[in-house]
């Protein structure tokens, strides 16, 4: 990026008083967590399917093995991106992150209004009583005994109707954001804003890509991402095609000049 269009992504930050920032798996690989799509993601691992719905249902052992080792990372710890993100809501600046991750690293970093709009992998629930279960609780059960998948808090005819899931938005699924009501909100949320700010994602799986169309057209989208999105030749769009740490650093810094 230029230094006179830095110079306004800085002066555009500095003057927001309510930036949205939208978030995805980039802003959580300097923490060591793999994304999804690149060349060492996870799909690298295994085919998109086994995150679905369908396979969890059809192999909850393997989908749980795969999971627990691929999306669980407990000692993970937030990095500089999510440090000045927790740093600028307290200071009145960001008032809302809509995240993709289900890391939990917003929220550990300190960030207070966020919205895991794919769910957290810190929690599971049984799909009948909603009977919630720490990932902690889950492990221990998977570790000794072999229907650990299956609440003993109910009871149904059918055993597949007490699977206990993580409460991770799976192809074929649904979750909290994904109503009526969740939608408003977040769509509310973006409208209002005076600055959206996109890190660390392709802006390519929806529902979540479509969120900037949204914005008002006065307001700026700023996207800091390694990697094209659909949007980074918009009108009122500025882009940042660096790491997400190095960026808001530098950003951060010449806010305090």
């Amino acid at each position: 990026m230029e230094n006179n269009q830095f110079d306004l992504c800085v002066t555009l930050i500095k003057n927001a008083k309510n930036m949205v920032v939208l978030t995805g798996a980039g802003v959580s690989t300097e923490s060591g967590i793999k994304d999804f799509r690149s060349r060492t993601g996870v799909y690298q691992l295994a085919p998109e399917y086994i995150l679905s719905l369908d396979y969890f249902y059809q192999n909850p052992k393997e989908f749980y093995q795969f999971a627990l080792d691929n999306l669980y990372h407990p000692d993970a710890m937030p990095n500089a991106g999510h440090d000045i993100l927790s740093k600028w809501e307290r200071e009145g600046k960001v008032s809302h992150i809509i995240t993709q991750n289900i890391d939990g690293l917003h929220q550990k970093a300190g960030s207070k209004s966020v919205i895991e709009f794919h769910g957290t992998m810190k929690t599971a629930s049984c799909l009948h009583c909603n009977k919630s279960y720490s990932t902690e609780e889950m492990i221990n059960r998977f570790q000794t005994m072999n229907e650990f998948y299956i609440c003993d808090h109910c009871e149904t005819l059918q055993k597949r109707e007490r699977f206990i899931k993580p409460d991770v938005v799976l192809f074929g699924d649904t979750g909290k954001w994904f109503t009526v009501e969740g939608f408003n909100k977040i769509l509310h949320t973006i409208e209002e804003a005076d600055c959206l700010l996109v890190l660390g994602t392709s802006l390519k799986v929806t529902p979540f890509s479509t969120f900037p169309q949204y914005r008002r057209k006065s307001t700026p989208l700023l996207i800091i991402n390694i990697g094209d999105t659909p949007y980074d030749t918009d009108r009122n769009t500025f882009v940042i095609p660096e790491s997400i740490g190095k960026s808001l650093t530098l950003l951060d810094e010449q806010l305090r000049s």
